[in-house]
């Protein structure tokens, strides 16, 4: 039996609650969508906190506002609802976990399936287990009796078999294996199941390390530790029902795209729909799951426990079938908001909240998840010590510790320049610098009047405090703003402006946790993990994000296809001396060689150069591969100066390039003596579905920065230093798109131009 929503809404009118729609429907009902099911079996109530939301009957709390997105609280289901009607039995869901025998070296796969049986009598009958590539067929016979009852089925996949593992997205395939399990039932019943397995295992390792007090804190998938290299994944927008399959594709290929193996679904907003997760499985995004419980201290009454009890129970059978997800998390920041006392609660009330935390963290959710799900870790919170933080009774001290489990850090009055204003932590899985986002972004949501940068338009939607005054003074610190005296023409000079500090800021953040990766200096270190805040966008509008409203890449974005690549060198200065340190992620290890060039601002042509000898790089490691005094190498290159010179550099064999070619400011961009404006040109031509663009310049030019207006797609680079007269780059569309288009729509600016 099928009813549309009209139906639903004529039986129990448009203002129905969620317990109110339960308590109208009389009989053995399920209300259903493509996530599962809402049971409301007579008149019990219904009100469960996840499965309503995934009907659109819950608010995600950032509907009312967070500091990159608006207050739009929405009213309604926004996803199809039937009603399905039974007289035997119903399949109300359907989970499965693979689960590796380290004794026995063997995988087993352990299905648990829930049926309401409405017949008066048991239903027998058997179960087929089938996933034909693995060699494995299973029959299983069950007899269900009346009630609510669950069938657990065990099924081991033979050791002769060759099973390959999933892995993360630049470590390995993403193998999976087709699998069907037809429940054959008493009267006719057949009901089948069909599913993708992936076969992965992941641990977090907290261990003592030599020379640091405090633990470890990394992951190791299929037991080979992976540096989580990523970003921080908020709602698609603000209106969900607008989140298509093509919009979650394009945000999630671009995050493979840029190098990147890791998103953070963050506790504000809401449990992805399955196609997200779905998505991760395929491209190989590994996911830290946060619990929807965000920046707030929560009530711990029975009423809400019993609400939040069947969130994470439903979150939990829905999801654990995933390989991507990784880590559960119980909530963003409430650890350390409770601990760093956000609220201005009494010294004498902080038991009581304290209490009321490990309630609903510990006592409820964590158990939830050690009953539901032993294929991956559980953490209270993020920030969190780990281990520490369960040493110290479920609340640290400090939670933000640089000596175990994860950080976040922000710091906008700090030069972003300066590497040692970071912290040398375990994992940052929250760090970042706003921009705004391209004109061609914003000129759909505005008009003429608003086209400055103190609009009334440009302060209503920047919903950070001070944040518009905190960009200007970062990029201030190392660039001259812009001069222009067309009201437009500043307008966009300082968003391209915004867009170079915040790329530029979070790109030497990113290398330094890359490079602290094998090291400890000062008893920090060895920091397996760098998540920045934010990826996407949920309206067009200043934010930290690197993808803007509609998957635009913004100059961050491309910077980090570049500072995660899986082989970087990274340049640095430490008291006068200038490093260069090597990063792999890679497996195995590689011979290569290192160049360094030293250009003029004033010249194409490098005023000196130097071929380090050929080396090995180790797999997985990050080391110093060159040391040099800046007062020599600027004596060694002639004419230099600090003010008028850059250097730059990469890693090489057998003149194949295998790594992106960094750069290193010796001073101030705004300080630079010698760089001229250049006159830049491109040639498009047309290669099957891509377009290559032919630039030449007539002078060094950083941050050049490639436009084609709101033309859907990507370039192959974009925001880089350009040392030398022609550079091919190619752009990738994403609708289709002509030629003439692309002349009509192109732009080009480097820094000098908004001067």
């Amino acid at each position: 039996m099928r009813l549309h929503l009209l139906l639903l809404l004529a039986l129990c009118g448009a203002g129905t609650t969620a317990a109110e729609l339960s308590y109208s429907l009389r009989g053995n009902w399920s209300i259903c969508n493509g996530n599962g099911s809402l049971e409301l079996p007579g008149a019990v109530p219904g009100c469960v906190h996840s499965a309503l939301f995934q009907q659109g009957l819950i608010q995600e709390q950032c509907s009312f506002s967070w500091d990159w997105g608006p207050s739009f609280p929405t009213q309604g289901i926004w996803k199809d609802v039937r009603i399905e009607a039974y007289n035997i039995c119903h399949l109300n869901y359907f989970t499965f976990s693979p689960i590796y025998d380290k004794s026995a070296q063997e995988w087993n796969l352990e299905i648990e399936s829930t049926f309401d049986v409405v017949s008066s009598k048991p239903v027998g009958g058997q179960v087929i287990v089938a996933i034909p590539k693995l060699q494995t067929q299973q029959t299983y016979s069950i007899e269900l009796q009346p009630g609510k009852r669950i069938v657990e089925l065990f099924v081991n996949i033979s050791k002769n078999i060759t099973v390959e593992t999933w892995w993360p997205h630049g470590h390995g395939n993403q193998t999976g294996y087709n699998m069907t399990v037809l429940f054959e039932l008493d009267g006719g019943l057949n009901i089948e199941k069909s599913a993708k397995v992936y076969f992965r295992t992941v641990e977090l390792i907290e261990e003592p390390i030599k020379g640091s007090p405090g633990l470890s804190f990394y992951f190791k998938i299929n037991g080979f530790p992976i540096f989580l290299k990523g970003s921080n994944w908020i709602p698609a927008d603000s209106f969900q029902d607008r989140v298509t399959s093509e919009l979650l594709r394009l945000l999630l290929q671009s995050v493979v795209d840029a190098n990147m193996n890791t998103l953070r679904v963050w506790g504000g907003g809401i449990y992805e729909q399955d196609e997200f997760y779905e998505l991760c499985d395929e491209l190989g995004i590994m996911v830290w799951q946060d619990f929807m419980f965000a920046c707030a201290l929560y009530p711990t009454d029975q009423g809400f426990l019993d609400s939040v009890t069947a969130e994470v129970a439903y979150q939990i059978k829905r999801l654990k079938s995933h390989p991507s997800i990784i880590i559960w998390s119980g909530n963003n920041e409430n650890e350390e908001a409770l601990m760093m006392n956000w609220y201005h609660i009494s010294f004498t009330d902080r038991p009581i909240y304290i209490k009321d935390y490990v309630t609903l963290y510990v006592k409820n959710i964590r158990e939830l998840v050690l009953a539901g799900d032993k294929s991956r870790p559980f953490i209270t919170s993020s920030p969190t010590n780990g281990a520490e933080t369960v040493a110290e009774a479920w609340v640290s001290q400090n939670p933000n510790s640089n000596y175990f489990g994860d950080v976040h850090f922000y710091d906008y009055i700090s030069d972003c320049w300066n590497w040692k204003v970071f912290p040398k932590a375990r994992f940052a899985s929250e760090y970042g610098y706003q921009s705004w986002p391209s004109f061609s972004t914003l000129e759909k949501v505005s008009s003429t009047e608003d086209w400055s940068f103190n609009s009334k338009f440009s302060l209503h939607r920047q919903h950070h405090e001070g944040g518009n005054k905190q960009m200007l003074y970062q990029a201030g610190l190392h660039f001259k703003l812009p001069q222009s005296t067309d009201p437009l023409r500043t307008f966009k000079d300082t968003i391209y402006l915004t867009q170079v500090m915040q790329a530029q800021c979070v790109k030497t953040e990113t290398e330094f946790y890359r490079r602290s990766r094998s090291e400890i200096v000062d008893q920090q270190g060895h920091t397996m993990g760098a998540l920045y805040w934010q990826l996407n966008d949920i309206w067009q509008a200043p934010s930290w994000a690197s993808l803007e409203y509609g998957g635009k890449w913004k100059m961050l974005h491309y910077f980090a296809q570049n500072f995660f690549a899986p082989l970087l060198p990274v340049g640095f200065e430490n008291e006068n001396t200038f490093y260069i340190y090597g990063v792999s992620d890679l497996h195995s290890d590689y011979s290569m060689t290192l160049s360094v060039r030293v250009h003029t601002w004033s010249s194409l042509e490098p005023v000196c150069s130097r071929v380090t000898e050929r080396f090995v790089m180790k797999g997985g490691e990050a080391v110093c591969l060159y040391e040099e005094p800046v007062s020599e190498l600027l004596r060694r290159c002639g004419n230099c100066t600090r003010e008028s010179c850059v250097v730059s550099f990469y890693l090489s064999a057998d003149h194949e390039l295998l790594s992106p070619t960094n750069y290193h400011f010796l001073s101030s961009p705004k300080e630079a003596v010698g760089l001229c404006k250049a006159q830049i040109t491109a040639i498009i031509s047309q290669q099957g579905d891509i377009f290559v663009f032919d630039l030449e310049t007539s002078a060094v030019a950083p941050f050049v920065w490639l436009d084609v207006g709101s033309i859907p797609g990507r370039f192959s680079d974009n925001g880089f230093l350009m040392t030398e007269k022609t550079r091919t780059i190619l752009f990738y569309p994403w609708e289709p798109t002509s030629k003439n288009e692309l002349e009509q729509s192109f732009h080009v600016t480097s820094l000098t131009d908004i001067y």
